[in-house]
């Protein structure tokens, strides 16, 4: 009985060490394959926008290197396979590159609100469905919600630019750039403008906005 049990100790003791061991490799596994992932699709891109003329501003990362880290960003997955972080993308056309580049990155942060928010909103008509609320209470936080994103926007804290590329058109230049936000810090940035839109402008119950919000 003692053998069996020091052979039992033993072997929970080796399955303990051997579990990091796992986790750790499965995680470098999946990097590397998010890296291989990222490098194929950058190359790919790199080469057509290459043809297309578009180039990069003094002292930036190249074409392929920019492309790269923006492709691993939207590969990457947290623990549950969601993404980890939302990728935006903006173009707009200027008659200088700061010009160019202000308005094209207005636009990703626009595109970024728009994603959160529909993200969100899939969220909260998933409670509506599960919530006993009338049709007009229903409508009232579905127009509430569709109308949050330019502030959305504005609440937007420090996104990470990922690409900056631009080429010339006649006497303008075209800038087209590429944000991440983190999915967390988004989500919850949402929640707080939606949530203060709807204490606003609905007449939702404390206890109802509560169970709309839990998510």
């Amino acid at each position: 009985m003692k053998k069996l049990a020091l052979i039992s100790a033993i072997g929970l003791l080796l399955m303990a060490m051997l579990n990091p061991l796992t986790a750790q490799t499965t995680e470098k596994e999946a990097n590397k394959e998010v890296k291989s992932k990222a490098t194929k699709k950058a190359r790919k891109e790199a080469k057509k926008l290459k043809k297309e003329g578009y180039f990069v501003a003094p002292g930036a990362l190249p074409i392929d290197k920019q492309l790269e880290n923006a492709w691993t960003k939207q590969y990457m997955q947290d623990e549950e396979g969601y993404p980890l972080y939302i990728v935006a993308t903006g173009q707009s056309v200027g008659e200088t590159q700061t010009a160019a580049k202000i308005q094209a990155t207005e636009t990703a942060k626009l595109e970024l609100a728009g994603t959160i928010r529909t993200n969100v909103a899939a969220l909260i008509e998933n409670n509506i469905a599960n919530m006993q609320l009338n049709n007009e209470e229903a409508l009232s936080i579905t127009k509430t919600v569709a109308a949050a994103k330019n502030i959305i926007a504005e609440e937007l804290g420090r996104v990470i630019p990922l690409v900056e590329l631009y080429k010339k058109i006649d006497k303008n230049v075209e800038a087209n750039v590429r944000l991440a936000y983190d999915s967390k810090t988004a989500k919850e940035a949402a929640k707080r403008v939606i949530r203060k839109k709807l204490e606003e402008e609905t007449d939702l119950l404390q206890e109802k906005l509560e169970k709309l919000m839990n998510f």
